[in-house]
């Protein structure tokens, strides 16, 4: 019921109450490639009444769901809006690295697309992005300046999470730390409206170099040369132009077309940009200006949060149906085997020196959790193996493989030293198994897994909407990716497998004055490393302007953020399970499946 509460709640919110019309695309495109797509048609743009259009792209990792908040907005006021799978991304073909600045990653093959549309005003057609989805706005402004002013596409920008192109470098769009004085300012984007949301914490862009070979910080923006000279129209600052200010529209006339400039300056870090009802507002008061909204809205009306709401309540019926779909298997015929006798009762309280082991097991899992996710991150990504086209999966899975081996040793020294003395029996706690149920609780993980994601892609076929919350997300997925999670999911299955073993086998015991105690603990302890690392990266970012972490990828900070919510929630899931089975292994199996497909099939795929 909640699932179906989600799915149609949803729905009325994206379509706005019916008002606006949604089509799932997929096309070939002059690149060569399938493109995949959601166009919003709002019912003022018709043939005879064409609306302005806007072209919308997500972030590297993540996929044309995750614009739910621009798309909603925007096709509401009446643009026609059209949310790509950049290529790699989603349901899009997978490309080399060589491919992505070709036609901006695929984004404007979506222009072309759009202008072919007879509903959309071929004069006004805008394009946006976050992150990486920006670099493919930039990318595709190189590609629309190569045809003849009169046959230019592309009228306004709104660059959200990444730099401008600030200088007539043929490289442009530049990553801050690849420019230099010798590079001379210029107007890349000619008579188009365009506009930069800066967050004052992305962790990625907006610095400069400084004389003494650092660099700024990214709160510090407005006041560089590069902020200075895109909102003077691409003037070198040094010599002319005025000091201009964040939010506020500049004008000025380009080529006999006024033109405009803005930057926008949120206190946020790089992924909070498109989860923000302020950078929503920046966005719907950039292209009202640029193109005039065909239904106006006030920019502070939002109802995306709505439809994030309905999400929300869909990923807490999807958990929730894992749980109680295992358990109602246990009681047909073919799986009657694997239910306990009767629940699963916590154990007494262990005595001092089994108090040791556990407090000692969890807080050293800890720490070593947190210094290898460190210490692995650039080992890992500097030689990922061909085998392996997904390279955050990658490094998340040896990391969980790593852990997993980790916490076999620790239950293994904890048994040797200390349980086997105190009369621990393997079978009576579910780690010895027979062949016949452990191939039961393999079959039943599977068929577990394919009934909750058919919930899914319910959603996904009827109503156009999946079941996430701004990074955890659980989407329906093209056949490709089962081949791919294939090939990751070993390395998930020994953390997860180990880890409901830990959680439960050797560690749910009477600590603390309730049993469910004894799993907050242990669900906190699942996600502390993570916790105690983004905790420490942004309050030093917040204090000092700056990350604390430079010696690997900020990317891998924001990695952990799924990551800090999934892990103690697969503890609580698999003591769930285990309380009806006596079995770690069958919640094993179907969380590591699970966040396997969860993880696949929401990031970057490249060959």
């Amino acid at each position: 019921m909640l699932c179906l509460i989600s799915m149609i709640g949803a729905s009325a919110v994206q379509t706005s109450g019916g008002r606006v019309e949604i089509k799932d695309l997929r096309w070939e495109t002059p690149s060569g490639h399938l493109m995949s797509a959601l166009l919003f048609i709002p019912e003022n743009a018709t043939k005879d009444t064409p609306a302005p259009a806007i072209i919308t792209s997500h972030g590297w990792y993540n996929n044309r769901e995750m614009q739910d908040l621009n798309y909603v907005e925007y096709s509401r006021r009446g643009y026609v809006v059209m949310s790509i799978d950049m290529y790699g991304h989603g349901n899009s073909d997978a490309v080399t690295p060589e491919e992505w600045e070709n036609r901006g990653t695929g984004m404007y093959d979506a222009v072309e697309l759009m202008s072919s549309l007879p509903y959309v005003d071929k004069t006004r057609i805008g394009v946006t992005g976050h992150s990486n989805g920006a670099r493919a706005a930039n990318w595709s402004i190189k590609d629309d300046n190569l045809k003849e002013k009169d046959e230019q596409l592309i009228s306004a920008v709104l660059l959200i999470g990444n730099d401008a192109m600030y200088t007539n470098d043929p490289g442009e769009p530049l990553y801050w730390a690849f420019r230099t004085d010798e590079q001379e300012y210029d107007n890349i984007y000619g008579s188009r409206d365009v506009g930069i949301i800066a967050a004052q914490y992305d962790e990625f862009f907006f610095r400069s170099k400084t004389e003494n070979g650092g660099y700024t910080v990214p709160r510090n923006y407005l006041k560089t040369e590069y902020a200075q000279s895109f909102l003077n129209f691409g003037v070198d600052p040094k010599v002319e132009g005025e000091i201009r200010a964040s939010e506020t529209i500049y004008k000025q006339e380009v080529d006999g077309e006024t033109a405009s400039r803005v930057i926008y300056n949120p206190a946020q870090i790089h992924p909070w940009n498109h989860f923000s009802a302020k950078c929503a507002s920046y966005g719907i008061e950039f292209f009202e200006d640029a193109f005039g909204a065909p239904n106006p809205i006030s920019s502070s009306s939002q109802i995306w949060q709505f439809k994030v709401l309905f999400n929300l309540i869909g990923l807490i019926g999807f958990i929730m149906f894992i749980v109680s779909f295992t358990k109602a298997m246990l009681y047909t015929r073919a799986f009657e085997s694997l239910r306990a006798s009767e629940e699963i009762t916590i154990a007494p309280a262990p005595v001092a020196e089994g108090k040791a082991w556990f407090w000692g097991g969890l807080i050293v899992s800890a720490i070593i959790s947190g210094f290898t996710y460190i210490k692995l991150f650039n080992a890992t990504m500097s030689s990922v193996p061909s085998f392996f086209p997904q390279e955050p999966v990658y490094f998340i899975g040896v990391w969980s493989a790593v852990m997993g081996i980790v916490t076999l040793l620790i239950m293994l020294l904890s048994y040797k030293l200390y349980g086997k003395k105190q009369g621990v029996d393997l079978h009576e706690n579910g780690v010895a198994i027979s062949s016949k149920n452990l191939l039961k609780t393999i079959g039943l993980s599977l068929i577990v897994v394919v009934v909750s994601f058919t919930l899914v892609f319910i959603a996904d076929y009827f109503f156009k909407t999946d079941f996430r919350i701004w990074v955890i997300a659980i989407k329906a997925f093209t056949p490709d990716k089962i081949a791919i999670t294939l090939r990751y999911l070993p390395l998930f299955l020994i953390f997860y497998i180990a880890n409901a073993m830990s959680v439960n086998s050797f560690n749910y015991v009477s600590i603390g004055k309730k049993e469910w105690m004894n799993t907050a603990i242990l669900a906190l302890f699942n996600g502390l490393s993570g916790i105690a690392i983004v905790a420490i990266q942004y309050i030093t970012f917040f204090k000092t302007g700056d990350v604390f972490f430079k010696s690997i990828s900020t990317i891998a900070e924001i990695w952990l953020f799924p990551i800090v919510v999934i892990l103690p929630l697969a503890a609580v899931v698999s003591r769930k399970i285990y309380r009806a089975t006596n079995n770690p292994y069958l919640a094993g199996i179907i969380n590591a499946i699970v966040v396997t497909l969860m993880t696949c099939t929401n990031t970057l795929t490249q060959l």
